[in-house]
């Protein structure tokens, strides 16, 4: 008796019958949909208590799922706001503080190249 021989040998499969009986194949696009029911409708899905709906290559809230507490919704919305407006002002003020840097480097370069020309000068002057 050999130690890793089997004497294990599958069955042959049967030959294939012919791949499909049906007609549906030859039908046009809207026929099929029509009598497989393949109109699916819009992707949704549920996370934590919302309901959320694939739109436009986005997903939206669905207004009639939320089942929060109203005024903590128009909370959060205000504190939003508020964020939006406050990130709006910083970069308002990064904008002036870049301006006034790059005046503040043009008038030191400037400087610089009046005192080059002030040191050249007296120069030839001795």
């Amino acid at each position: 008796m050999p130690l890793f021989g089997s004497n294990f040998s599958p069955k042959k499969t049967p030959p294939r019958k012919c791949a499909s009986l049906s007609n549906l194949h030859v039908l046009d696009r809207s026929t099929r949909e029509i009598e497989l029911g393949l109109e699916y409708g819009t992707p949704t899905v549920n996370l934590a208590g919302q309901s959320l709906k694939f739109e436009n290559g986005q997903w939206v809230a669905d207004l009639g799922s939320f089942t929060g507490d109203r005024r903590e919704m128009q909370r959060l919305r205000k504190r939003n706001q508020q964020l939006e407006e406050e990130n709006n002002l910083l970069r308002l003020k990064v904008e002036v503080l870049l301006d006034m840097l790059s005046e503040t480097t043009a008038e030191s370069h400037l400087m610089e190249k009046e005192l080059e020309e002030l040191k050249s000068h007296m120069r030839r002057r001795k």
